[in-house]
């Protein structure tokens, strides 16, 4: 893969059926909103994934490796803060 046009036209970056729906809808849902209330509901959803066992501790673990890069230090420590007290969510 030399860019994201050929990533996707070689198939690897496919969505699942639904998803990019998903992801329209999820931004019309955030419009206008600010940085609290989007942080609140992406909470909430890892916490509801995190009750119903779809949401594990390597995926949480992945996403902080991913975000955490883009926070500066205290911002990253609440992120860090946050992904554990998910984590003990069962």
């Amino acid at each position: 893969m030399k860019d994201f046009d050929s990533f996707a036209k070689e198939g690897e970056g496919k969505l699942p059926e639904g998803a990019a729906d998903a992801v329209r809808m999820a931004a019309r849902a955030f419009e206008g909103k600010g940085e609290a209330d989007i942080l609140r509901a992406i909470y909430k959803e890892a916490e509801r994934g995190r009750r119903a066992g779809t949401l594990s501790d390597a995926e949480l673990d992945n996403f902080f490796a991913a975000v955490s890069p883009m926070f500066d230090g205290a911002r990253r420590k609440k992120l860090e803060a946050v992904i554990q007290k998910l984590k003990k969510i069962r």
